[in-house]
């Protein structure tokens, strides 16, 4: 799998990308997706560009491209999962064999100067790569384009235990009156997936829905008034062990905590019982990522460029960058998936009796929430969002 550094530094690029998303509608975005880019491109990059990126990547550029490799290698062995690397290149750009041997195996073509075949090209190899969850490329081929790298990304599990659909109708907050496409969930396992955690965002409960592969999926609430970038930025702390979640094993009775209820009742069986309400919900997102520069290292590389060893003869700046994301949570499984590709040109009912004591955490997610798609063993977060338009009730 990826090793703990390359999660740290993927991980890091998602919780400060994070951060600077707020805003009020839903949102998906991976950084599994952009950091091999960047990686790559610091492999052909010229000392200025070359240092940009490296604050981006969180390493020296030159240990970039090899670590961009294992990334998207690991990511083709974690059930469930995909992961696709590809070069297009134009006739007139003659690429440097030593770069093109860092990018490593991919699909290198070509691209003919004909627009809307080139296009259409593009757009087939997203739909294919991705199983259809996006249709085409966030990048429009144009004229100068010189250079396509892309990368595709998929997450697709199911639950260990599927969910009950239901209706909901909250109470309270942005939601409160309408009828909802609920999901509920109840179990002794899921009672230790429940934990709290003091964040920088405040209160955070989260908890852990368990898919049958590798990968699970956090879903985090705060409080009313937190920002969901921030509840979304709490979640990669907790991966990063800088917040500590506490077990609801280790809380009183009627702790106050985001969605949490808890207490004692009585029961037919042993063992306590978590439960789980929630909404089922679709987020989609696309990303200018040249509208933050700074933040994936692009400054100079696409307002003066910078990238004799991708190519010695022509001068390159990036001209495009964007990701397309889409995240699916159901009762059956979660599935999200992702293009990212940079572009470049040259530069100029009645309860049976109770016989056992027992605890019983119910948490309810009946308002906006963050969620993070993690891969178990390595703790690398796949996918990131929050939700804010969940589906009615049919």
């Amino acid at each position: 799998m990826v090793v703990v550094d390359g999660v740290g530094l993927v991980n890091a690029l998602g919780a400060r990308w994070g951060r600077e998303l707020a805003g009020g509608a839903g949102q998906v975005w991976t950084a599994v997706g952009v950091w091999p880019l960047l990686g790559m491109l610091a492999g052909g990059a010229d000392p200025v560009v070359a240092r940009e990126l490296a604050v981006a990547l969180g390493l020296p550029a030159e240990q970039a491209p090899s670590l961009a490799r294992e990334v998207i290698a690991a990511l083709r062995r974690v059930p469930g999962c995909a992961a696709a690397l590809g070069l297009w290149t134009a006739d007139a750009l003659a690429v440097e064999p030593g770069w093109a041997a860092l990018v490593g195996p991919s699909v290198w073509g070509r691209l003919s100067g004909d627009l809307a075949a080139d296009q259409r090209m593009l757009d087939e190899w997203a739909a294919t790569e991705t199983g259809g969850l996006i249709p085409e490329l966030p990048v429009r081929i144009k004229p100068a384009t010189l250079l396509v790298l892309a990368s595709a990304v998929t997450v697709r599990t199911r639950w260990a235990r599927a969910f009950k659909p239901v209706r909901l109708r909250p109470g309270s907050g942005p939601w409160a009156g309408r009828w909802l496409a609920g999901l509920s969930l109840e179990g002794s396992e899921l009672f230790e997936r429940i934990a709290v955690a003091e964040t920088a965002a405040g209160p955070v409960t989260e908890v852990r829905v368990a898919g049958d592969g590798e990968v699970d999926v956090h879903l985090l609430l705060g409080a009313p008034d937190a920002p969901l970038d921030t509840v979304a930025a709490a979640g990669f702390e907790l991966l990063a062990g800088t917040a500590v979640r506490v077990p609801v094993a280790e809380l009183p009775d009627g702790a106050q905590w985001p969605g949490l209820a808890l207490e004692s009742v009585g029961a037919t069986r042993p063992g306590d019982r978590g439960a789980l309400r929630t909404v089922a919900f679709e987020v989609r997102a696309d990303h200018d990522l040249l509208a933050r520069p700074a933040l994936f290292g692009l400054e100079t590389a696409c307002a003066e460029g910078g990238f004799p060893g991708i190519c010695s003869t022509t001068p390159l700046r990036v001209s495009q960058a964007r990701q397309s994301a889409m995240a699916a949570f159901t009762d059956a499984g979660f599935e999200a998936g992702a293009v990212t590709v940079v572009a470049m040109t040259r530069s100029a009912a009645m309860a049976p009796p109770a016989v056992f004591r027992v605890r019983r955490a119910e948490l309810r997610l009946e308002r906006p929430f963050a969620f993070l798609a993690v891969h178990r063993p390595t703790g690398l977060a796949l996918m990131a969002g929050w939700v804010t338009e969940p589906r009615s009730a049919e």
